[in-house]
């Protein structure tokens, strides 16, 4: 018995031989050459991989597929595994060419193309913002004209808000319209234009194990998603078990997995706009964990990785979750983005702010940084527990303040 593990992301983040130690097959692993270099991690070597490999240009690559299908057919690969938003398509494809167990095209396509996910959505009577595929910058005018300003655009499997823009101005229709490639080389569309939606974001996230819900629960974030380049702390906090908003989400999460379905095991990340006048409306979702900081919540939240337990059931590990409850405490996140300079000082980690049960900084003192180039570019995150919603943000805002004070960076050399 052989797994195929798809994987782009860090490696040391997914210890799938640690997850798997019990399981008693061999791990084939095909990843991504690029973020292996950008985490400053090395292939494994040693057993349970029975083999591995890293690929360029892993995210778009029809090579990597291709490459796949050659480890199935060569190592007789019994199960495939795919955690992450670039992989769930190419696992589904996969999984339906050799027969294998697992999510198929149909559910992955729902939860990866937003024009698929809200048409079904709307069919199932799931709020959604008004919305147009594009195929000519004349649509775009027509559903601006239509609608009004601002409108949305965003990349149909996009993710990590790369390419999500707000265009608040006809100049800026036209300006983004003449530098789009509106259409794939097939022919097909790739952008999406939506109406704005004005209100908070709200998230839900959990686990859906043999086939039931087996956690769910809402946050909210108290920042933009599209706004990454901001120099304020991001932070995100899980709402109060007595908060009638959750059981609001909760009940809209229950719909949309319920219409949407998906495999016997997953973990799931549902964005929903709560709106100025109360409505909930579906932004989009996705059959994977959530990104960021949102494993290490739901961990704080249900004492589990989101993503392991499905991995594991997949291949008929047990997991010992019990009956589906509320989280006993509550917790949330504080990201901070990065921003263009050299990293001259750090706060000192022994004095971190209590409820702080972890901290990951991203960059190294005398480090030239970047500016961030997508949502999770992250220079610095912290995960942050507390008996309630008031008492998380009180600790997540004196985190912020202990990381902005030892926080120290200088221009580049040459600068003005």
């Amino acid at each position: 018995m052989t797994t195929l593990v798809l994987h782009r992301g860090s490696l040391r983040a997914n210890p799938y031989e640690r997850w798997l130690a019990d399981h008693g097959e061999k791990i084939v692993l095909l990843g991504s050459a690029e973020q292996l270099a950008l985490f400053g991690e090395e292939l494994p070597t040693e057993a349970p991989y029975l083999h591995a490999e890293a690929l360029t240009d892993y995210d778009t690559g029809a090579h990597v597929e291709r490459r796949a299908a050659e480890l199935v057919e060569e190592f007789g690969v019994t199960d495939i595994v795919a955690c992450q938003e670039f992989d769930i398509l190419r696992a589904a494809a996969l999984r339906e060419r050799f027969g294998l167990p697992g999510q198929r095209p149909g559910s992955a396509l729902v939860y990866r193309d937003k024009w698929e996910m809200k048409k079904l959505a709307t069919a199932a009577g799931i709020p959604v913002a008004a919305h147009v595929l594009l195929r000519s910058a004349a649509e775009l005018d027509a559903f601006a004209d239509a609608h009004g300003l601002p409108v949305v655009v965003k990349p149909r499997q996009g993710l990590l808000s790369v390419g999500v823009s707000v265009l608040r101005t006809r100049e800026e229709l036209a300006d983004w319209a003449r530098d789009a490639e509106l259409l794939r080389p097939d022919g097909e569309p790739e952008w999406l234009a939506e109406t704005f939606v004005d209100g908070s974001m709200c998230h839900i996230d959990g686990t859906v194990l043999d086939g039931r819900i087996a956690t769910m629960w809402p946050s909210q974030y108290q920042y933009a998603l599209a706004d990454f380049r901001d120099r304020k702390g991001r932070v995100d906090i899980a709402l109060d078990t007595a908060d009638p908003l959750a059981r609001r989400l909760v009940a809209f999460g229950e719909r949309i997995l319920e219409a949407f379905g998906g495999p016997e095991h997953f973990a799931f990340h549902i964005e929903v706009f709560h709106t100025t006048d109360g409505e909930l409306v579906l932004c989009e979702a996705a059959s994977r964990a959530g990104g960021a900081g949102v494993r290490d919540v739901q961990r704080a939240l249900f004492g589990f990785d989101p993503m392991e337990y499905p991995v594991r059931r997949q291949l008929g590990l047990p997991t010992p979750t019990g009956e589906r409850a509320d989280p006993a405490q509550l917790a949330g996140q504080l990201l901070f983005t990065k921003r263009p300079g050299v990293l001259a000082a750090l706060p000192d980690p022994a004095t971190l702010p209590e409820g702080v049960v972890k901290y990951t900084t991203y960059a190294e003192v005398g480090d030239t940084v970047q500016d961030a180039s997508h949502s999770g570019d992250f220079l610095a995150a912290f995960v942050v527990v507390g008996a309630d919603r008031a008492e998380t943000e009180a600790r997540i805002r004196a985190a912020e303040e202990w990381f902005k004070a030892g926080l120290w960076f200088k221009a580049e050399p040459g600068d003005g």
